[in-house]
């Protein structure tokens, strides 16, 4: 291994600039090592929001260990293709870089946010949207190489849908402590608490009341009900719909959140198996995608499909919503926020679509203006 390490070392560790010639077994190699440090990832940051509803926090606990080593590889990654050049034009290499700064300027802030707040269980905090957006950033970067330089074939197209599933499982991933949430009040009400009682201890501190429901509550469900639905299936929707233009294939959309949702199913037992709590999975992410392949399966102008996409995507999700809070487990959530769920996503899609057309529109009309010129 050690002699393999040094031949690639010989052979490729070169000062380049971005955008150079690169081999292709080099650029199957790098990419695939993308997929194992973003697998490394969410593997751990998986075993951390389900560590997270049972101990209190510890910086070397082994979600956090395990995430440390998906982080390396990718941090090693981006400074392979800066130092190189390979594998990454100008713009690849950017977002590679800025993302992977901001992640890592997000760490020690995340660190000091916990040693100053304590318990900060919640996943939509400050420091936690920081490390957010660095693993989307950087997530944009792998996917843009991964659609200029990997080469063309089955393994390109199951790499897009790998990548699209990771940032779709990023974008998602704040919902998560609803999800969790939700079951642990759950498990509490039924007398089996899934929290150690040092950790229900310290959250009746913070709050300054006994341990009890209240306590569990605030750590529990302590995000407005209107976040669940509004963030979920408007990021999730718009992370869908580029992901099924990119991949360029029928039902991508559907692929990706269904590869998330199985995903979900898979790991929750596995946790639970080891003792960790159980969290609730959205599976009306596949019904929100199939709505979202169904609008791009027929000709529309772009605000047609837009609109009527938003009212689709909405439709489903919340029904999928309700029917889960019915007969399986869901967060509870204000179905009157179903309106501005429809019109932000509504807007947000046609604007996209706008702005990815607009140049080839501005070009049309250029050449016209030079032929009526003639």
């Amino acid at each position: 291994m050690i002699q393999g390490v040094r031949q690639f070392r010989d052979q490729y560790w070169e000062r380049g600039a971005p955008g150079r010639q690169t081999p292709a077994a080099l650029t199957k190699q790098l990419y695939q090592l993308w997929l194992v440090g973003l697998l490394l990832k969410l593997i751990g940051s998986s075993w951390d929001v389900s560590w997270h509803f049972k101990w209190l926090r510890d910086d070397l606990a082994p979600p956090h260990l395990i995430n440390t080593v998906g982080t390396v590889i990718v941090v090693g990654l981006t400074l392979f293709h800066t130092f190189t050049g390979y594998g990454g034009d100008k713009l690849t290499i950017r977002l590679m870089q800025v993302g992977c700064g901001i992640f890592l300027v997000a760490l020690p802030i995340d660190i000091i946010n916990h040693r100053v707040n304590g318990l900060d269980i919640t996943s939509w905090s400050g420091s936690h949207a920081l490390l957010y957006l660095g693993t989307a950033v950087m997530l944009a970067g792998a996917i843009r190489g991964w659609m200029k330089y990997f080469p063309e074939g089955n393994a390109r197209t199951f790499g897009l849908v790998a990548l699209w599933f990771f940032f779709l499982e990023n974008v998602w991933f704040p919902n998560q402590h609803q999800e969790y949430g939700v079951r642990a009040l759950q498990a509490y009400d039924s007398g089996k608490a899934e929290a150690e009682p040092i950790l229900l201890q310290f959250a009746a501190d913070q709050l300054g009341v006994p341990v009890g429901r209240e306590a569990v509550v605030h750590f529990a469900l302590p995000i407005a009900d209107w976040v669940y639905p509004v963030w979920g299936l408007v990021a999730a929707a718009i992370v869908l719909v580029v992901a099924r233009r990119t991949i360029g294939r029928r039902w991508a959309a559907t692929a990706v959140a269904a590869g998330y949702v199985a995903y979900r199913c898979l790991i929750w037992p596995l946790l639970a198996g080891i003792d960790f709590p159980k969290s609730a999975v959205p599976l009306f992410l596949i019904l929100v995608a199939l709505a979202i392949d169904a609008a791009h399966a027929v000709e529309m102008p772009t605000p047609a499909a837009a609109v009527l996409g938003s009212a689709a995507v909405t439709t489903v999700g919340y029904v999928g919503i309700w029917f889960q809070q019915e007969y399986l487990w869901g967060p509870p959530i204000s179905f009157s926020s179903a309106a501005v769920t429809a019109v932000l996503l509504a807007v947000l899609w046609t604007v996209g679509d706008m702005v990815v057309h607009r140049p080839k529109t501005q070009l049309i009309a250029s050449r016209l203006k030079i032929g009526q010129l003639r």
